[in-house]
Parts: C-alpha cells; sequence; structure tokens
C-alpha cells in the first residue's frame, strides 16, 4: 500500500472530461505475431510489473493523496482488446483509430492502463503487408517516458527466443482497506507534510543564490519564464477529441547534423526540426509571433537504481525555439545555445527540489482548481506558460521482439490539455525516429500537414547544414593557405588547380619533392 507521489498526483489533479491524462504509443510489429501469442506473453511477465494489477483507491475527504493498492478483482481480458482496421488498413485508417482510441478517458475503478491489438495493416508507407500494431494506453500517474521505455524493455525480447524470467510469485492481494483505515493512514502523512516546508525553502534559496551566480559573474543568459510565451492558435481550450499523426527520420542523419554544431545533442537537431515545422505551419497562417515559440522540455531525473520501476522521475527546462530565424543552420545555433542556457539554470535548481514541492500541494484542493480552470477557459485569459510541450525518448538501437515477432517502429502519443492543444512525442528504436504530434482538431484541423513539414524541415536542415559545410570548404581554398614568415595567413589567391599562391606554390612543391 503506497501513496502517490506529489508529481504522479499532479497528472490526476489535471484530468478532466476533456483532459484524459494518459500517455501511450502505436507499436507496429510484423505480421507473425498473433492475438493469443501477445496475451500469452503478457499474462507470462505481468508479475515483473506489479503495478498493472494495482488500481488507485481514494482517501476520503481528499486528506491524502490517492493510493496504489493490489486490485483483489484483477481480469487480464478487461485490460486487452482486439480489432481490425477497415479497408484498405492504411496509414489513414490506422492513426484514426489511434486518435479515436487516445481520446477515451481510463476507467479509475481499475488499473489504469489497456492495449488494444489490431490486425489488418495491409497498406502502410515503409511496413510488410499484414503487420500488425499494438495501441497502449497507460495513465500518466502511474509512468513517465523513461519508466515506459523500461516498461517497453520488460515486455519485449533481444531476439526471437524468450529470455528467462524470474519465477512467479503467488498473487493472492489483500481486501481494499475500509475508509476508517485509510484516514488514520492517511492522518501521519497530513499532520507531518508541513513539517518538510522549512528543509525546502532552504534548498530553494541555495538554488536562486547558484542560479543569480550564473547570471551576474559567468553571464549565463537566463531562460524564458512561463507565462512570457507568445499566444499562437493551438493556446486555447482544448475539445474532447484527439488528432495524431507521426513522421519516421533516420536517426544517422539526425546525428550527422548534430556534428555540424560544437555541442549539439540530437534533441537540438529535433528541436530545430520541431521549430522549423511551426515556423513555417504559422507562417502560412499569418499567425508567427513576432517573439520566439518557447517549448517545456522534460528532463528525465530517474537514477540507474529506479530503472524499470513504474511512476514518475521528471523535471523540465523551458527553451526558445527561435522560430523567428529564417536560416535553418543559424536557427540551429541559436536553439544549441538556448538549451545550454536552460540546462545551467535547471541543474542550479535540483530537480528534486520541484518534485518535492509538489508532496506539500493538498490533493483535493488540487483537484478543484484544475477542473475550474478547464470549466471556466481561464487559458483564454492569461498568456501561455509556454507554447507546447516536446518530450524526447531515447529507445534502444536494436532490433526487439515480442513472443518472436519484430518490432518495426514505435510511435508516442501524450496527452494535451486546456491551453497546451499540441505535444510532440520523440521516441528512437533501432535506428529510426519517430516525431509524434497530437493535437485537438479544432485548434489544428490540418495535422497532416504539419507532420509534412516535420519531414521537409528535416531535409531543409540537412540540405542547409550541407551547403554551409561546401561553402566554408570553398572559401577556405579561395586563398593561399600558406602561413607568413611573420606567423599570419597568405592572403594571396591560389594559383588554378592549387592551394598555394605564385609566391609559395614553388617551395610547397620543392618540399613535396623533397
Amino acid at each position: 500500500m503506497k501513496a502517490l507521489t506529489g508529481i504522479d498526483a499532479s497528472f490526476l489533479y489535471l484530468e478532466t472530461p476533456n483532459m484524459p491524462m494518459h500517455v501511450g504509443g502505436v507499436a507496429v510489429y510484423e505480421k507473425t505475431l498473433t492475438f493469443e501469442a501477445f496475451q500469452e506473453t503478457l499474462t507470462s511477465r505481468l508479475h515483473l510489473i506489479p503495478k498493472l494489477r494495482q488500481r488507485l483507491v481514494q482517501v476520503p475527504l481528499s486528506l491524502d493523496r490517492p493510493y496504489w493498492l493490489d486490485d483483489p478483482d484483477f481480469h487480464l481480458e478487461w485490460h486487452l482488446h482486439h480489432t481490425a482496421l477497415p479497408d484498405p488498413g492504411g496509414w489513414r485508417q490506422l492513426r484514426r483509430l489511434a486518435s479515436r482510441l487516445f481520446a477515451q478517458p481510463l476507467d479509475r475503478s481499475r488499473p489504469l492502463w489497456e492495449m488494444i491489438f489490431v490486425e489488418g495493416l495491409n497498406d502502410i508507407p515503409q511496413m510488410p503487408e499484414g503487420s500488425v500494431a499494438v495501441i497502449s494506453k497507460i495513465h500518466h500517474a502511474l509512468i513517465d517516458g523513461v519508466s515506459g521505455s523500461d516498461f517497453l524493455g520488460l515486455l519485449l525480447d533481444v531476439s526471437k527466443e524468450p529470455r528467462d524470467l524470474p519465477p512467479k510469485k503467488a498473487h493472492d492481494p489483500d481486501p481494499l482497506p475500509s475508509d476508517v483505515g485509510l484516514v488514520l493512514r492517511s492522518a501521519y502523512h497530513f499532520v507531518t507534510r508541513p513539517f518538510k516546508l522549512p528543509r525546502l525553502l532552504a534548498e530553494t534559496a541555495k538554488a536562486t543564490l547558484k542560479a543569480g551566480y550564473l547570471t551576474r559573474v559567468e553571464g549565463v543568459h537566463l531562460p524564458p519564464m512561463p507565462f512570457t510565451a507568445p499566444r499562437t492558435r493551438f493556446n486555447s481550450p482544448i475539445s474532447k477529441r484527439r488528432i495524431w499523426n507521426s513522421a519516421l527520420l533516420s536517426l544517422d542523419r539526425v546525428k550527422a547534423v548534430r556534428h555540424t554544431v560544437e555541442g549539439a545533442t540530437v534533441n537540438d537537431v529535433i528541436l530545430t526540426i520541431c521549430a522549423g515545422a511551426l515556423r513555417r505551419y504559422l507562417d502560412e497562417k499569418d499567425d508567427l509571433p513576432a517573439k520566439p515559440l518557447v517549448a517545456m522540455v522534460p528532463v528525465s531525473t530517474r537514477t540507474q537504481s529506479e530503472k524499470n520501476k513504474m511512476g514518475n522521475k521528471v523535471s523540465a527546462m523551458l527553451v526558445r525555439l527561435a522560430t523567428g530565424e529564417a536560416d535553418p543552420v543559424e536557427r540551429f545555433k541559436q536553439i544549441v545555445a538556448y538549451t545550454q542556457e536552460a540546462k545551467s539554470h535547471q541543474q542550479a535548481l535540483d530537480a528534486r527540489t520541484l518534485i518535492n514541492y509538489s508532496e506539500l500541494v493538498p490533493f483535493g484542493l488540487a483537484g478543484v482548481a484544475a477542473r475550474l480552470y478547464s470549466r471556466m477557459h481561464i487559458a483564454e485569459h492569461h498568456r501561455p506558460i509556454f507554447n507546447l510541450v516536446i518530450t524526447n525518448v531515447p529507445g534502444p538501437q536494436i532490433p526487439l521482439y515480442l513472443a518472436g515477432s519484430r518490432l518495426f517502429v514505435n510511435m508516442g502519443m501524450a496527452p494535451i490539455t486546456d491551453g497546451l492543444g499540441l505535444i510532440i512525442t520523440v521516441f528512437s528504436y533501432n535506428g529510426l525516429i519517430s516525431i509524434s504530434p497530437m493535437a485537438c482538431p479544432h485548434l489544428m484541423p490540418d495535422l497532416d500537414q504539419f507532420t509534412r513539414y516535420l519531414w521537409e524541415a528535416a531535409n531543409e536542415l540537412e540540405t542547409a547544414v550541407a551547403a554551409k559545410a561546401a561553402g566554408n570548404i570553398e572559401a577556405s581554398v579561395q586563398q593561399c593557405q600558406a602561413v607568413t614568415k611573420a606567423g599570419t595567413q597568405c592572403r594571396n589567391a591560389p594559383q588554378n588547380g592549387h592551394q598555394y599562391c605564385h609566391v609559395h606554390l614553388p617551395a610547397a612543391k620543392d618540399e613535396m619533392k623533397a
């Protein structure tokens, strides 16, 4: 019996009929995977992931956060579903099904997850005919991006032969506790929680001084503050409907672009691609703000010892996306600088301090506040906290198998909220990167167009950095490559077909002969 952490509970606070707070994905497997084999594999590995058999139990009067308890009435068949795509079984049919299923809330009276096995993928680009898909939904209170990747690793194998598993333990859950028992257990947390505040305030003061030192002494610029982002068409209240899509890119191509700017990361390249697509999409609608858009980028705080454990271990940083810059290469350089600034300040305030503040929020009050925020459309009356979320989860770069059937691709899905009607989930696996936007169709009905712009922004960036590199090489041979006696670069033009000018070429030839 364990209470939710503050950050896990926050995803319950936020949940409203318009805002189900689950994450998920669409995984495509080769056609040899059957529903029966999938069900058997999941049955044999449930003991590796105990929380899949646990449900939430609310504390009377919301005196404490809910508790995870083994569900005495757990039945796997309530969480597994089986369906098929309508003809022709193409990408359009798959993403429509995924969008519709993702919009449906999970049942809080049961363990908060479900999986849908989908047959009939007969016309999916880059996928063999007859492939199958698994659409997963897991509540965000149960899982974050990194633990979701670990969860995938528990279900899959690195070869067609299943690995040896730890022996199963007898599953004999106790009856759910009485309301009186829950109240008594919660009373201790309710009374002791305020005593954590002085230590947190001391940690915050220390972090504030460190951030001030970085800004004033080392000259590190401040990242954007919350509620300073410009308003866009997707920063409005959302409906119950969802629309989802995905663009697939080569990881090797993304890494090649990364190496063209010192200090850049794969995530910087992804942010630049997203920024390029956002700039083009908004510019074509005469809706591009003068100020750069701001993305919230989740940062995992999960340690190695917390690997394979469910729950949320995450902080965040705010990054300017340089959407006002037309040149893709300059935009890339600016984003690299912005992410480095954001990381410096994010490290100054220990992420775990931010997480610990969430432990002090009264559960009942937070839930009421979230519902009022949604019902009264308060998001329309203030500047966005930030414009969108871009979350990047690195996955394994080797082929994985489920019941002996190969996983071709895994594409992420994540929730949107009032005022934040667009989220982009990035997942890398076996040489592919999926960039998957989720939006409200009332705010972005043409998400297909935006997804196409993601592909084109990637191509544009790759072409631009290649042209820049070629231009630098060409420029470098427009003057003599010799060094003068004074130790400076010779400024004479080189002779045709050579790297040296008429003065230094004879000496260079003599040196080659020697």
